[in-house]
């Protein structure tokens, strides 16, 4: 996949990079962000583990993470991450996503997702972008459902979490039929 920068006032997202790691370091050290999370990045050697691993897999074309960079700080405060590509099947998923609570319940999100939904419906020209997160993760949940992707099921028993705890998946979806409505929301209110 060739390398993918989209942006606006609010945020701007590109590939992760080795030069990364020291910044996403020291957003990354704080426990709260990886209570819901498969990772946790709270070392040095955890998150040069995670960006090398990134890099391999979106030369692979396997996954694409982006490094999360607010506007006004010019600091990254996040990443995001394609996930499950198909273009076969013309779906991905967006997920692996996690901000420094600095920015929780801030536009960086509803920015974040506004831009990479645009991206993938009108250049990828996408059929579905699905979103998942785990049963007990209600704040990740609201936000989800907040942006305006429908709820389609719970995958049960889908995951062993890094504590050995069973995690059921809650999983939603956009599809380009709904894009257009979200879209003129999205302009509308969400980016205000």
């Amino acid at each position: 996949m060739e390398e993918i920068i989209v942006e606006n006032d609010i945020v701007k997202l590109r590939p992760v990079q080795m030069s990364d790691i020291e910044a996403i370091a020291n957003v990354a050290n704080d426990e709260r962000i990886w209570e819901h999370m498969s990772v946790t990045l709270l070392t040095q050697e955890a998150v040069e583990n995670y960006i090398v691993n990134a890099i391999k897999e979106r030369e692979k074309g396997i996954s694409y993470m982006f490094a999360v960079i607010e506007k006004k700080t010019d600091n990254i405060v996040g990443c995001t991450s394609f996930l499950d590509i198909s273009f076969p099947h013309k779906r991905l998923e967006i997920g692996a996503t996690w901000y420094n609570p600095t920015v929780w319940r801030s536009a960086i999100n509803t920015n974040c997702k506004f831009l990479l939904f645009q991206y993938c419906f009108e250049v990828l020209n996408l059929n579905r972008i699905q979103i998942k997160t785990g049963h007990e993760n209600y704040r990740s949940q609201k936000a989800i459902e907040r942006i305006g992707a429908v709820k389609e099921g719970v995958l049960r028993n889908h995951m062993i979490r890094k504590e050995g705890t069973i995690r059921h998946t809650i999983m939603y979806s956009v599809i380009v039929k709904d894009w257009g409505k979200l879209k003129t929301r999205f302009i509308d209110s969400l980016l205000k």
